[in-house]
């Protein structure tokens, strides 16, 4: 009996169209953005090595600048998105985005570029964060848990492949300007995809008083606390990654590979965790994405070798992968659907501040000890988030969620 009930279960839910014309456009625009972003990460050291002599202490300084904007804009964001017409905000995001990275082409001194390269974080963070909650509303709200899945396969794929392909068209052609042109030309695809998206205008928020729900989801204050965990975990372990590869390991040029295999692990569990999410059983696959999660973590703590090393990737991808969207829906959840903006930049915003937490106390750990101190501080913090999830965060989302 069950099993014919789950069965007609199944096929209502596939009636019910996943990929609807207007969640494709934005998983397409979510592509593009990534795409347009990430095309040219690898080569801005070169190119300001190349074109303006900056050593690496400068290179370091003028690239992190854009993180500090997304930072500080996100939070913003999502009162912006829930405030306003979410279409509106959406397309006013990425025309800055895409203006931003025609501005490239200009950038005629280290100072200008520096400021080009940090104001583009601005938009691009908040474009995130819009296009997201764009595709949310598109969904049918039972298959929206299946489709945050999904989506995030639009920027893990973006994210594995675009690098690559930057490194492959600079070194066929050796020009940055061409890359430059590329990067526009990829992002004003996206931008025209994201005007073509129709949405219904939902209830706003009202604007006449001032609170802190209005920039964070405090009733996800503890889904919070998880990502800011995971978030520190992985802020430490990807920046101090190819450092610690070629000074104890011996791996030189590993890094691609690494982040190669985790994309993987990323991809394959949000696939498969899709018909999870699909049956409702959020926190079942945030469960699980959390346990694997740490112990790749652990694996790369506390076992110094090349097995290790890039098994670990593979593994922390997968528990990645299951984790973020769970998490993500958690939030979308515990939202109306007037604040899935705010919940959206909570999300992200949390995982921000883990990040830079993880890069501020991972650098001075493996200063004053070493870069597997540094790991097994990550390590630890990820399982304290485990612990927290199980004891603390299950629950508390089963008792309150609103959808």
């Amino acid at each position: 009996m069950d099993n014919k009930e789950n069965s007609t279960a199944d096929e209502h839910s596939i009636k019910i169209r996943l990929w609807n014309k207007n969640y494709t456009k934005a998983w397409a625009a979510n592509f593009m953005l990534y795409v347009s972003f990430m095309l040219i990460v690898p080569i801005l050291p070169l190119y300001l090595s190349d074109v303006y002599g900056a050593g690496k202490h400068t290179i370091g300084f003028v690239l992190s600048g854009y993180t500090i904007a997304i930072m500080l804009v996100r939070p913003f964001s999502g009162y912006l998105i829930d405030s306003f017409n979410r279409r509106k905000v959406l397309l006013l995001f990425y025309s800055l985005t895409f203006l931003m990275c025609g501005m490239y082409l200009i950038g005629g001194s280290l100072l200008l570029f520096t400021i080009i390269r940090t104001l583009h974080g601005a938009p691009y963070g908040a474009t995130i964060i819009a296009n997201s909650t764009v595709a949310i509303d598109v969904l049918h709200p039972e298959r929206r848990a299946e489709g945050i899945g999904y989506y995030g396969l639009s920027n893990n794929l973006a994210t594995a492949l675009s690098p690559s392909l930057g490194i492959f068209i600079y070194e066929l052609t050796d020009n940055f300007q061409l890359l430059f042109i590329i990067s526009m030309l990829v992002a004003g695809i996206g931008l025209f995809i994201a005007s073509k998206i129709e949405i219904r205008q939902r209830a706003t928020i009202r604007r006449d008083k001032l609170s802190l729900d209005r920039f964070f989801l405090v009733a996800g204050w503890r889904q919070a606390v998880i990502i800011c965990c995971f978030g520190l975990s992985y802020g430490v372990l990807s920046t101090y990654l190819a450092i610690y590869g070629k000074e104890q390991l011996g791996i030189t040029g590993g890094t691609g590979l690494y982040f190669m295999i985790l994309s993987i692990g990323l991809i394959l569990s949000r696939i498969q965790g899709g018909r999870a999410l699909r049956d409702g059983k959020v926190s079942h696959n945030a469960a699980i994405g959390v346990s694997i999660s740490v112990i790749g973590y652990t694996l790369f703590a506390t076992v110094s070798d090349m097995w290790a090393y890039y098994a670990s990737a593979f593994i922390i991808g997968l528990g990645n992968g299951h984790m973020f969207p769970a998490i993500q829906t958690m939030f979308i959840n515990l939202a109306p659907n007037n604040k899935r903006g705010t919940a959206n930049s909570t999300l992200y915003s949390s995982w921000d501040a883990g990040v830079g937490i993880g890069i501020l106390f991972g650098g001075l750990i493996a200063e004053t000890y070493s870069y597997s101190s540094a790991f097994c501080m990550g390590a630890i913090v990820n399982a304290l988030g485990v612990i927290f999830f199980f004891t603390k965060v299950r629950k508390s989302y089963e008792s309150n969620r609103l959808h």
